[in-house]
């Protein structure tokens, strides 16, 4: 059996575990990630689980969850750890996406209140063990104050993720502009409706690569989703041979643009779509 550190060896291999696991860049890392670096500088290892819980204690260090821990801004000469950083790391594979994605890039003025992340896993996060829980609210982590909700997706949609610096040190993975943007066609009852995905584009359309936002619809693979984009883009005056591709995808029912409104309005037997938009007055 290995012997333990006395109370004072502890606070020194600590100050120097965390110091290194700074110099390193390692604002969010795993156990077993302490330990190589441990390993590295001589701090015996069967001391590191000790170590961490110490910190941990001491406010140096926050526990995301087993096995996982954040340096915190308590620790002499942390730096904040972004949350994006956190949300993909609790959750791996992940990409930050939604209205996070849609604020970091510029497509929506609101800063959201929670941080949203796609991921092909199925998530279990702490409230969905807590029995008596309010069955209406999404289930999230929530970390320092900060909630981090996450969609799962097929593992065949999780595409069209880019990785972007959120510090010195750090890179994370996050839907680029153009996937963001489907994302608000897939699934408009996240976004409130359809109303965010019709307004990126007609706000947003020379910042966006149209031609790439066509590819992702068509990848995707679902023929509600290729209409709506396909209508979005015909009315933002973007050039015909870029949408056509959406125009022929085969279809035999009318899709409705918004899915959150009631099945009524006019239809557009050209794109197959059912304008259940409620009309502006003087229309």
């Amino acid at each position: 059996m290995a012997k333990q550190p006395q109370v004072r060896d502890r606070g020194t291999h600590a100050a120097r575990l965390l110091r290194a696991l700074a110099e390193e860049g390692r604002q969010v890392f795993s156990t077993a990630e302490a330990m190589e670096i441990a390993l590295r500088i001589g701090v015996p290892e069967p001391y590191v689980r000790q170590l961490l819980a110490l910190m941990v204690r001491n406010g140096w260090l926050v526990r995301l969850r087993r096995g996982l821990y954040a340096t915190s801004g308590v620790a002499s000469g942390a730096v904040e750890v972004h949350p994006f950083l956190i949300a993909t790391r609790l959750v791996s594979p992940s990409a930050i996406s939604h209205w996070s994605a849609l604020n970091y890039h510029g497509l929506i003025d609101q800063v959201p209140r929670v941080v949203t992340a796609f991921t092909p896993k199925r998530v279990v996060t702490p409230s969905m063990r807590r029995r008596n829980r309010n069955g209406r609210a999404r289930h999230a982590w929530e970390v320092v104050g900060v909630r981090y909700e996450y969609v799962s997706v097929k593992k065949e949609h999780f595409f069209g993720i880019e990785e972007v610096w959120v510090g010195e040190n750090a890179k994370v993975p996050i839907t680029d502009p153009e996937r963001t943007t489907l994302e608000a066609f897939i699934s408009p009852r996240v976004f409130g409706g359809i109303g965010t995905g019709l307004a990126i584009v007609e706000n947003h359309i020379q910042e966006l690569d149209a031609g790439k936002l066509v590819e992702y619809a068509l990848r995707y693979g679902k023929t509600s989703v290729a209409k709506r984009v396909g209508w979005a883009l015909e009315r933002a005056q973007v050039r015909e041979p870029v949408w056509a591709p959406l125009l022929r995808v085969p279809t035999t029912r009318y899709h409705t643009l918004d899915p959150t409104l009631p099945r009524r309005g006019s239809c557009d037997s050209r794109w197959m779509i059912l304008d259940n938009l409620p009309r502006r007055r003087g229309q």
